[in-house]
Parts: C-alpha cells; structure tokens; sequence
C-alpha cells in the first residue's frame, strides 16, 4: 500500500494481497466485499468480532474456508496502524504471520487462501482472515472418545502413545524455538476422522490450529511453557485419557525437549496450573474450553 497519511487518516485504505483462489471462487470484487460476505454456516459472533464457514463454488469445484473477522478492533491500533501501516497492527494479518512461520518450520497448521486489513478513515482498523477448512478432521477431545469407543482396549492405548508422542513433538518444536501457543488446549489438535478407527503411524497426521496468540518469549519463556502444558494438561480430562496417559505425554515431552529445567518441580508447577484452571471454570469463569476456530466438514 502506496497511499499517504492523509489519505489513510480521511479516506482510508486497504492492505489486501490477491488471492487467486477467492478471485476464482468469489469473483474479482471480493476484497470489497469481504468484510459483509455471509457466511454459509456456524457463524459465532463476538465482541467486535466473528467467525463462520464459508462454501464456494465455481464450475464443480468447491472452496471451503474459516473466515476469521474483527470489525471494531482497539483505537489505538488504528492509531498505530494509521502512522506505521506496514507494521501489522490487526490480528489477522499477525496470524497470518504466525502461521507463515509455523509453515517454515515445518509444523503442520491450516493453510491461508486469504487475509488482510482495512486502515482507516479516523483511526478505523479492521482485519479478516480466511484459511481452508480441515475437511474430514475431528479436534482431539471428540476424537479420543471415538477412537475409545472403536479400538480395542490393547489398540485403543498403542493408538494413545503414538498420538501422545507426535504431540509432544508439535510442542516441544515450538517450545525449543521460545514459542508459545498460549491457547495449547487439546481441542486445537486435528486429526482425520478415519484415523480414530485403525492404527496409524501419527507424524505428520495432526494439525494445530488457532494460533492467533503464538508468541516470541525467550527470556520469560517457563512462565509461557508451565502455562501452554498446564492448558493441555486441564484439557486432557476426557473420556479415555488418563492419568498414566499423563505421564507417558510428559516422558515424551522431556525427551523431545531435553532443555527443559528441573523437571520434577516443572512438572509440579503444571500440575498446578492445570487445576487452576480446573478450579477456576468450576466457578463459572472464563477459562472454559474454548471452542476451535477453526472446525471440520
């Protein structure tokens, strides 16, 4: 985006890369439409902000994507955005960051069709992000249960541990780099539906999503990593994860991420952190799972 400070501050621009796909599904005016498109279904609206499913078609074949959208973000970002307009002030475009950087490292996350953000006039700041939706996928506190409820107990706890072990690795990669997720709970881990039903070898197999939040913290990262493991931990408690299933994940934590400090008080410290989280939702707070952002088919 070429334009001037007064063109943003009276007028307002956009900072919309193409997309070829969303031009060939949506047609070539999709940008100015983007922001009022409804979408198809699941539409969860919150806060100045949304998120639903959005099918295309185009000539037999068909798009489907998450469509992320903020339509009142904070003032001062727009402040911030109206004088520095590259720096990326909107959440979308920073998960769109995130996300390009998971992708270099080799970390399987959903894939971007499209985003960007609108500046202006007056300090305005909206942003949208659009990434293809993980058809046939289930988050892991459905796909346990289901696989528990298909798999013999013998296949059900080999099924567990190869599952444990890849998603520690996921963790651990990130933690390695002092990158946190932040939101590390198990329902932001996918895996194929028809996996839940046979024994898989699991690198490779599982996505994790919403990484809105993932963070660089390298001088306060054990705060960051007691925090990530004690989300994951909390939300581990369900049908057919256990306590054993606990300490196998941490075994294979450790040994994915050997740098880690003084395990045994670490692992007291995210024992804790997981009930407190337990404890505050039972009081009706806010550190209730959340919901996904971005779901199957």
């Amino acid at each position: 985006m070429e334009a001037n400070f007064w063109r943003r501050l009276f007028r307002g621009v956009r900072r919309v890369p193409p997309s070829r796909e969303l031009e060939q599904f949506a047609g070539p005016d999709w940008a100015d439409r983007i922001m009022a498109m409804a979408v198809t279904d699941r539409l969860h609206e919150k806060q100045g902000r949304s998120i639903g499913r959005l099918a295309l078609e185009s000539n037999g074949r068909s798009l489907v994507v998450y469509l992320k959208r903020h339509y009142h973000l904070p003032r001062r970002h727009g402040l911030l955005a109206l004088l520095r307009p590259s720096a990326g002030w909107s959440p979308a475009l920073q998960e769109w960051d995130h996300l390009r950087w998971a992708q270099a490292q080799g970390l399987p996350v959903p894939e971007v069709v499209a985003g960007g953000e609108f500046i202006g006039p007056w300090g305005r700041l909206q942003s949208f992000l659009a990434v293809k939706e993980l058809t046939g996928m289930l988050p892991l506190h459905e796909a346990i249960p289901a696989a528990a409820s298909q798999l013999a107990p013998a296949e059900f706890c080999r099924w567990k541990r190869g599952l444990a072990v890849e998603m520690a690795r996921l963790a651990a990669a990130l933690h390695r780099q002092r990158r946190f997720h932040k939101d590390l709970y198990l329902c932001h881990f996918y895996v194929a539906a028809e996996d839940t039903a046979r024994l898989v070898a699991w690198p490779g197999r599982v996505r994790l999503i919403d990484l809105h939040r993932l963070g660089h913290h390298p001088w306060t990262c054990p705060w960051w990593l007691v925090k990530d493991l004690g989300q994951l931990w909390y939300s581990s408690e369900v049908p057919g994860v256990s306590g054993r299933d606990r300490v196998f994940f941490w075994r294979a934590y450790r040994k994915a991420n050997p740098e880690v400090w003084a395990s045994g008080w670490l692992r007291a410290l995210i024992a804790l952190r997981a009930w407190s989280y337990r404890r505050h939702s039972r009081r009706g707070g806010r550190r209730s799972l959340p919901q996904p952002a971005a779901t199957r088919s």
